[in-house]
């Protein structure tokens, strides 16, 4: 389904359009549990969780962090 299948949608303005997409993002993600998690996320997850718990993960202060992001622009 396309915005242009519901002719209705393109009449909208652009702010009511935004909240059409609020109200239909959390209608979706009151049902969570019928959203699957695919496997690949629920991998990097137990990895990500496994390398905090050896204390081998990299810790970032505040400001390292933006520093970090300020590079990546």
């Amino acid at each position: 389904m396309h915005v242009k299948d519901i002719p209705q949608i393109e009449k909208l303005s652009i702010p009511e359009k935004i909240l059409l997409a609020e109200d239909l993002w959390d209608n979706i993600s009151s049902e969570e549990s019928a959203i699957p998690v695919p496997q690949s996320h629920i991998a990097e997850l137990n990895k990500r969780l496994a390398k905090h718990k050896s204390g081998s993960g990299e810790l970032l202060s505040l400001d390292e962090l933006r520093a970090r992001i300020e590079l990546r622009k």
